[in-house]
């Protein structure tokens, strides 16, 4: 014991303590390091991914990782995991025609980049590459393959002209590793005045058309009445030569047998009786009325008059 009652400190204490603190500090410092070490040294790749590695001494490693676990040096090297999916781009523009008519026009793509060369694609174009490639190549490509048609050829030409569009924007998006799995024309308009237009000219069409129709059923009628007309007059001809022939018939007859009239004066009076005989009314006719003057000299006058006009001849 010193004086004033205070104990004696054992001669190095204070050494060791120090000594132990540190080796634990180290102990925890290495326990932190290894566990950062182990949690960063692996990493997992998804289904439908693929990765890079950056390296801070060489720079971007020459090797693409697949799916599942891969290891990297922790703080040396940094992955970089890319989705290599499907995924779509809408692109809609507005664009001129071969005739100079503006068009609307919208392209559906879908797209996901090369697997094989997602280094290049890291270095050059970043991870964000369908934002900056594809807008810009699609909207050229989609007025580059318009220009070259027609506004109503765009319309019935509509299966050529995506495949123009297919393969061209194919062949520009593969400058760039970018696979293009589908391109779609998902939309296609014209203006209001080539609506208007388009829809002026069917109007036209259709009145033409209907009036071509009245002209032609025009015609066809005038042509039923010039044949009507032919045959109303052939049959007014073979009806006056069977009149005429009928005549020389008669007087033919007349000449040959004088007796010919006095038949027929007899029929005509038998149909002239039969006819009043069917009459409610009292009629009282002579011979005369009944043609039956046998007596007279009717049928001299008509025999010389048939001699003069030479029916029987």
């Amino acid at each position: 014991m010193q004086k004033g009652g205070m104990p004696k400190m054992p001669v190095g204490g204070g050494g060791g303590a120090a000594a132990a603190a540190g080796a634990a500090v180290t102990s925890l410092a290495g326990a932190a390091a290894l566990a950062y070490g182990a949690y960063n040294a692996v990493y997992t790749v998804e289904g439908g991914h693929r990765s890079v590695v950056f390296n801070r001494v060489v720079g971007m490693k020459p090797i693409v990782y697949s799916e599942g676990l891969n290891f990297v040096i922790p703080w040396f090297e940094r992955p970089v995991v890319y989705d290599i999916r499907t995924r779509p781009c809408n692109l809609q523009t507005l664009t001129g025609s071969k005739d100079l008519q503006m068009v609307t026009i919208g392209v559906r793509v879908l797209h996901k980049p090369d697997p094989n060369q997602l280094v290049w694609m890291y270095q050059r174009l970043g991870k964000n590459y369908d934002e900056r490639v594809l807008p810009s190549i699609m909207n050229e490509c989609a007025k580059a393959v318009v220009a070259r048609y027609n506004a109503n050829e765009l319309l019935t030409k509509r299966d050529q002209v995506s495949v123009d569009i297919t393969n061209e924007l194919r062949r520009r998006a593969s400058f760039f590793n970018i696979l293009l799995e589908d391109v779609s024309v998902t939309h296609l308009s014209f203006s209001n005045e080539y609506a208007r237009a388009v829809e002026a000219k069917q109007v036209g069409t259709l009145r033409l058309q209907r009036t071509s129709h009245e002209w032609i059923d025009d015609a066809e009628r005038a042509k039923y009445i010039v044949i009507g007309a032919q045959q109303e007059k052939q049959t007014i001809i073979t009806k006056a030569r069977g009149e005429a022939e009928s005549a020389s018939l008669i007087g033919q007859a007349v000449k040959r047998n004088p007796g010919f009239m006095q038949l027929r004066r007899i029929d005509a009076a038998r149909d002239i009786a039969d006819i009043v005989s069917k009459s409610g009314n009292k009629i009282y006719l002579n011979a005369d009325s009944l043609l039956l003057n046998l007596l007279g000299d009717a049928d001299d006058k008509i025999g010389k008059s048939v001699q003069k006009k030479g029916w029987g001849s």
